[in-house]
């Protein structure tokens, strides 16, 4: 049977930001367990309940896009100790027009990293509480990243065996919810 499809966020727009690098390894660390795809954020409008009557075409793509996945995996830099704006703006139009929330149901998985020590822990707890509000069944525990120069590759890998083991042991069971909670047959996938 086929794997579950999973959409990858980025909560930046930075050319090379960490948290890119951090959702890519990810996504190859999955690969056994899911099926990745990377959904765009950078070109959405600004949220503006007045376009919610004609919605621009780059959020239906983004709603078709999230409708088709059987879960979502969003990997978050903190702004000033935040989700960042290109995030919410996100998060906000997969939420509307009212009656057509695209959050509601799915299972996520919420992590990030940042050079400081609790790696993204704020933003974090910031989008745990919306994502849940939202409706989304969000994968228990955190999964705070510190960002070190050997975090990923070259090759795009997880570098250090600690943290590869630490983050497979959430992708499992990030994996192993989807698959529970997914309406298609992805059962026998996990």
């Amino acid at each position: 049977m086929a794997k579950p499809r999973i959409a990858i966020i980025v909560g930046s727009n930075r050319r090379d930001s960490i948290n890119r690098k951090l959702a890519r390894a990810l996504a190859r660390l999955g690969a056994d367990k899911f099926d990745a795809g990377f959904l765009r954020i950078d070109d959405l409008p600004m949220f503006n309940q007045d376009l919610e009557g004609n919605l621009p075409e780059e959020v239906l793509r983004f709603k078709s896009e999230l409708a088709k996945a059987d879960g979502v995996l969003i990997v978050t830099p903190e702004h000033d100790r935040s989700i960042p704006a290109l995030l919410k703006n996100a998060v906000d139009w997969g939420a509307r027009p009212y009656g057509k929330n695209s959050w509601t149901g799915k299972p996520g998985f919420i992590t990030g990293t940042s050079p400081g020590a609790i790696g993204s822990a704020l933003a974090q707890q910031h989008l745990r509480s919306v994502m849940v509000g939202l409706g989304m069944t969000l994968l228990g525990g955190e999964a705070y990243v510190t960002f070190k120069p050997d975090l990923v590759d070259d090759d795009g890998n997880i570098g250090d065996e600690s943290t590869r083991k630490f983050l497979q042991g959430f992708l499992d069971k990030f994996a192993s919810l989807v698959v529970r909670l997914s309406p298609r047959d992805t059962r026998s996938a996990a």
